[in-house]
């Protein structure tokens, strides 16, 4: 069903006098505006090749999908039910990438610079048909987007970044062109699957939508149904599959708190290092000269989704990773002006916003370019190319890193001799469970080199529910979190087996503690075989579950958990 808006005609047929055009100055001219309003999605694409590398959090997702497609399911680490892929339709989308034999992270990388590339060439599309018209139209938000390091940077890195541009710019296409269609509703409804704080953008999407159609009632049932068919189904499956309520990652890092002080750190790290506050004032000028938009809902829409990513992302502390969780607020904000017409006020604000693009593009950067800054957020990909040694990292070897390094070939020591072993991330432990336990801070590194049938696990707790439930330390952004050796040993371990510098007492506690409930049924709801009755009991039991939070004191948490 098509819209009852008109987006402005085809720009084909006659000239302003009336007389016919000429058909070849007329293609000209269609080839022209086309040229121009795509070539972003190229800039972009040269951007982020140039930049191509993968960060150890995108090697997160690639075990999981090594896991799918060894027939261990969802997981991490065989026999532990933790959703460590924030990103859900990304996670499947690298699983349909590995099922032919596709090297995963090369699939990652690639993958996630196409979808770059689309999404800005979406975005492109909806500005044509917003703009209407025939004559030309220049990249405005577009540019301010392309002088950005860290667009060029997450362009790539194995994570969902390019999804989540990919679906931002197909859904406001849909809006823009198709708002009364149910396949727009079901495109809108994506984003809790593409990553779980897109809900908000789905939101305020969907009312858009429902504003500028203004369905009857029984529409709005059946748009309902289409916007929630995949999300609510897949989180009835994460309840009763995970005994979560979210992804793992956002238990960890208490995505529902507030550390507006520090997200205000993450903000300035952002806007301040790039002056970005000039191109967006300038732009607003550039709104209030040229006088009111048309369909002033649709064109709201992505600016107050755009707004309220950016509150949250203040609110919950932000992200250890420079710029990238600003990026899909960002790219909303702008796409009302992702190109705009050729008039005196807009080529005014263009010239304007393309000279600060020439000097951001060319001369701004963090000051700990390279490494990790003094508040804990990272230049992401100037510390992985430093660690690899390599330009363009992709199979994390840590050359530069020779304690990574000892790691690395202590693991694989132990995987050619097939020792049975824990290793903590100081030191090793002779233990008597099958396979390898491998405890370190790097989790995407330790699961490249642990094997599928050992464990992988991480102190922080993006992949390791015990960890996800422990107490914040306030430590990094991102990692607040650091399960005690003694937690780890008690769970993982065997008696007689303690590394040195362990208190026996406190390994004992925390063994006691873990047959007390909820730690009991936290292992049982991750770990005990999957049948009808455990996916009930997860479900039921998931709000609960999700919410527990226990004291990383072993010897505190038996007394208060244990009485």
């Amino acid at each position: 069903m098509t819209s009852t808006y008109s987006f402005g005609s085809s720009g084909v047929g006659t000239a302003e006098a009336g007389l016919p055009v000429d058909a070849r100055a007329e293609r000209w001219r269609a080839a022209a505006r086309l040229g121009l309003a795509f070539l972003p999605a190229l800039v972009v694409a040269f951007a982020g090749f140039q930049r191509r590398w993968m960060s150890d959090d995108g090697h997160i997702y690639v075990r999981t999908v090594r896991q799918v497609l060894a027939g261990n399911g969802p997981v991490f680490n065989a026999g532990e039910r933790a959703e460590s892929s924030t990103g859900t339709l990304w996670q499947w989308l690298l699983v349909a990438a590995g099922a032919p034999g596709f090297d995963i992270p090369t699939a990652a990388m690639y993958g996630g610079l196409f979808l770059t590339a689309a999404g800005f060439a979406l975005a492109a599309a909806a500005a044509l048909r917003l703009r209407g018209g025939d004559g030309l139209l220049l990249p405005c938000g577009a540019l301010v987007l392309l002088a950005l390091p860290p667009v060029w940077d997450f362009a790539t890195s194995g994570l969902e970044t390019g999804l989540a541009t990919c679906w931002i710019a197909g859904a406001w296409l849909m809006l823009v062109t198709r708002p009364r269609a149910l396949a727009t509703c079901a495109m809108l409804g994506l984003g809790p699957l593409v990553r779980p704080d897109l809900a908000l953008v789905s939101l305020v999407f969907l009312a858009a939508q429902w504003a500028v159609a203004r369905p009857p009632w029984r529409g709005v049932l059946a748009g309902a149904g289409a916007a929630g068919a995949l999300p609510v189904a897949y989180e009835i499956f994460r309840m009763g599959y995970y005994g979560h309520l979210m992804p793992l990652p956002g238990v960890t890092k208490e995505a529902s708190r507030s550390l507006w002080w520090r997200g205000a750190d993450y903000l300035d790290d952002f806007a301040g290092t790039y002056l970005l506050w000039l191109p967006l004032l300038m732009i607003v000028a550039g709104l209030l000269a040229s006088g009111r938009m048309r369909e002033r809902v649709v064109v709201a829409a992505p600016v107050v989704a755009g707004a309220l990513c950016w509150l949250y992302v203040i609110k919950v502390g932000g992200d250890f990773m420079h710029g990238r969780m600003f990026l899909p607020g960002l790219l909303l904000m702008l796409l009302p002006v992702f190109l705009v017409p050729v008039t005196r006020a807009w080529t005014i604000v263009g010239a304007g916003v393309a000279v600060w693009a020439v000097t951001c593009a060319a001369v701004l950067r963090v000051p700990y370019e390279g490494r990790i800054g003094p508040g804990g957020i990272a230049d992401e990909r100037g510390v992985y190319v430093h660690q690899n040694d390599a330009r363009h990292p992709v199979h994390h070897t840590f050359a530069g890193q020779p304690g990574n390094m000892a790691y690395a070939g202590l693991v694989r020591e132990r995987t050619r001799d097939g020792a049975p072993t824990l290793l903590l991330a100081r030191s090793p432990v002779a233990a008597a469970r099958p396979g390898i336990t491998g405890v370190y801070n790097t989790l995407g590194f330790s699961g490249s080199v642990i094997p599928l049938s050992g464990a992988a696990l991480d102190p922080i707790g993006l992949a390791y529910p015990l960890a996800a439930h422990s107490q914040p330390i306030n430590g990094r952004v991102g990692h607040d979190k650091r399960l005690p050796d003694e937690w780890i040993v008690a769970d993982r371990g065997v008696r007689g087996a303690l590394p040195e510098g362990l208190d026996p007492k406190r390994v004992a506690a925390a063994r006691r503690a873990l047959r007390c409930e909820p730690f009991a049924e936290l292992r049982a709801a991750t770990r005990a075989p999957m049948t009808a009755g455990r996916f009930w009991r997860n479900l039921t039991g998931a709000a609960g579950l999700t919410a527990f939070r226990f004291p990383n004191d072993p010897v505190r948490a038996e007394r208060e958990l244990c009485g």
